[in-house]
């Protein structure tokens, strides 16, 4: 009769057995034993965890399936923000960014890490003490959603790290994929059960991955390469990236076999062009190529701009192109009034996706591409960007084919159309009156980075203007206008729909003052902008009354903005709007204004070089320009310092010739501290 140690024993030993057996299919591609000899040893785990249950742990390979379904996804924190990439669609592109990496480092030469981008879903995986506690998705970048039993079933993903020099916390980043030849199978079974096919892996991955069911998602044939970290604690990690991906496969986690390091743009371009020519026979569906500066330390002194690190570009395959008719012009009128032509197409199938709608961006391009109603025309689609019409085929125009006129008066509204010298859109002078205008710019305010109302998708707001209930941004936090009754009778709402939605916008009255100002959605005023304002000015009255010069004084803010700024608060019903907005509740705290604090530094010009040990060049930028001073690229006469760090180059040389001031990182921060003190 086996004891309760015979059966812990022989638990652990199947354990490690099938994580290794697993290590093997998943991540190596190597099965080193027959299916049948598997399931026997999966099937004597499973009788064991049966006869002592008080043994079973969430890392076992028994528990990958069999939770229970999910009431929804809650949300997750990033410790670590999930960063987007910055784009390259050309040569020049890659060139450029490698300049500007070479500029800012004052080096000749990078070494770069590349890895095909694969089109899939991004996750973050958290490990504690080696064991899966939790994944999520994306999300915004700073919040996602818990989908860690639906990450569970993954095969290629361990619950448990291999080896004992991980550390304490760590959180993977990686993207979960569907491989072509899975892919076609999974539409096969869609099909023979009567249900619809799904259009393409990415979407496919995605939509298991969403599952509330995970004993569907593990049906799906997902894997995953994982290609970064996020949070690290108790531990350290290699000096450079490619090791860190190495370290990742030692324990346990798949990389991508194509990653290699490469000298140089010269060998980014060689490397995108060896993948480009292979890109066919992948197993799985890659929309271009991801690099990265290697060094660890390299990264840290590029640092990041808004929501992109300026130490990885994503070069991008070109766009797919496929030939259809063009069969009417159209005009779709956006949320700041912008007339845009939409081509109406023949269905063609480009880029995984039935495209029927492409954009002529404005009339100028119409013109240009001399683009006519019965046209064969060229459409391209890039990713997820919005399908366009790159050009005509003049051999197939028809005799019949005839121009588009720009209309003179709004199709939505009846009011008269505008374009103001110097710019290449046609806008609607309805303002608030055109009911387009209000449906773009509620969706607008109630998107993710803006007000972040969730449940008030597209459809719901087309169906509030078009019953009238909602006419502005306000009418949402009047709760006359949007009552629980009225919103639970509408389609496909119900009482606990309603209550969702009125909870989320009770929810979004508590909000900052960059996302409120993005949130009303202002021309040119994107997140960054609207940082960058709050932080300047502190709070809405200052940003309201400041004339077009104090604005210019923003970082981030040009004449083209400044004059948005002032037409757009000028409007009286934009400030009544907002006067609204605040008697219903809408909120957010002032912070300290850079224009109220005293600055020692103003008139002091900076220049940073080198790389320093206690903070990133972007962080003493920053506290330079909290205290006054410019920091400038360039060495001149006109410099009071120059900051040098390590690896300093020839600006700290140029200083000695000029005889500039140098300090080394300690007379930095002592200077910091003193001027600091007199504010």
């Amino acid at each position: 009769m086996p004891t309760t140690t015979d059966i812990e024993q022989s638990i652990t030993r199947l354990r490690a057995e099938i994580n290794h057996h697993n290590h093997q299919y998943y991540v190596l591609d190597d099965p080193q034993i027959p299916d049948a000899e598997y399931d026997r040893l999966m099937q004597t785990l499973q009788a064991l965890e049966q006869k002592a249950p008080e043994l079973i742990t969430l890392d076992s390979p028994t528990q990958r399936v069999g939770a229970r379904p999910l009431a929804g996804f809650d949300e997750v924190p990033h410790t670590v923000a999930m960063l987007s990439l910055d784009n390259a669609f050309s040569e020049e592109e890659m060139s450029a960014f490698d300049r500007r990496v070479c500029e800012r480092l004052e080096v000749d030469e990078v070494i770069y890490c590349a890895e095909p981008k694969l089109d899939g879903l991004a996750v973050s995986l958290r490990y504690e003490d080696g064991v899966l506690v939790r994944a999520a998705t994306r999300g915004d970048g700073r919040v996602g959603e818990d989908i860690t039993q639906n990450v569970r079933t993954i095969g290629s993903i361990p619950l448990h790290l291999m080896g004992d020099d991980y550390p304490r916390v760590l959180e993977v980043r990686g993207e979960v994929y569907m491989a072509k030849a899975g892919f076609e199978a999974l539409n096969i079974r869609q099909r023979e059960k009567g249900e619809k096919p799904f259009v393409n892996p990415r979407n496919a991955a995605a939509g298991s991955l969403r599952q509330l069911d995970p004993k569907i998602t593990a049906t799906r044939p997902l894997a995953i390469f994982c290609y970064g970290v996020g949070a690290v604690e108790g531990g350290e990690l290699p000096a450079s990236h490619s090791e860190t991906l190495q370290r990742l496969r030692d324990w346990g986690l798949r990389i991508s076999p194509e990653t290699q390091k490469v000298n140089g743009v010269a060998g980014c371009l060689e490397y995108y062009r060896q993948i480009g020519e292979r890109r066919a026979a992948l197993p799985y569906e890659i929309d271009g190529v991801v690099f990265k500066v290697d060094a660890v330390k390299q990264q840290q002194a590029l640092g990041f701009v808004s929501r992109a690190p300026r130490w990885a570009i994503a070069h991008k395959f070109p766009a797919q192109e496929e030939m259809t008719r063009l069969i009417d012009i159209d005009i779709q009128v956006g949320r700041t009034g912008a007339l845009t032509p939409v081509a109406r197409l023949e269905p063609v199938f480009v880029g995984g996706v039935t495209v029927t709608n492409a954009t002529l961006h404005n009339e100028d391009e119409v013109r240009r591409k001399d683009v006519r109603i019965g046209d064969t025309v060229i459409v391209r689609r890039a990713g997820d960007v919005i399908p366009e019409v790159v050009s005509v085929v003049l051999a197939h125009r028809p005799d019949d084919a005839h121009s588009f006129v720009m209309p003179d008066s709004c199709p939505v509204c009846g009011s008269e159309v505008r374009r103001v010298e110097g710019e290449a859109v046609s806008r609607c002078s309805g303002g608030l009156y055109c009911s387009a205008q209000r449906k773009e710019a509620i969706k607008h305010f109630a998107s993710r980075r803006a007000m972040d109302i969730e449940g008030l998708g597209d459809k719901l707001v087309d169906q509030l203007v078009d019953k009238q209930w909602v006419q502005s941004v306000a009418d949402l936090y009047d709760r006359e206008r949007l009552s629980h009754q009225r919103l639970a009778g509408m389609e496909r709402m119900g009482d606990k729909s309603a209550d969702n939605l009125i909870a989320a916008i009770d929810k979004s009255k508590q909000t900052t003052l960059a996302r409120f100002l993005f949130a009303l959605g202002i021309r040119e005023v994107g997140e960054a902008t609207a940082q960058a304002l709050a932080n300047y000015f502190g709070s809405l009255p200052a940003i309201i009354k400041a004339y077009k010069e104090a604005l210019l004084q923003v970082p981030d803010v040009g004449p083209v903005v400044a004059d948005n700024l002032c037409n757009f608060f000028h409007e009286r019903h934009n400030r009544d709007v907002i006067l609204s907005l605040q008697a219903h509740g809408v909120q957010w705290p002032d912070v300290e204004a850079a224009i109220d604090r005293p600055q020692p530094l103003v008139g002091k010009t900076f220049v940073l070089t080198g790389t320093m040990e206690t903070m990133t060049r972007d962080e003493a930028k920053t506290q330079l320009q909290a205290l006054g001073a410019k920091v400038s690229g360039s060495v001149s006469k006109k410099t009071a310092y120059v900051v040098v760090g390590a690896d300093p180059g020839s600006k700290r040389d140029k200083a000695e010739k000029l005889g500039v001031t140098l300090l080394d990182e300690t007379a930095f921060k002592s200077l910091l501290i003193e001027v600091a003190g007199e504010r």
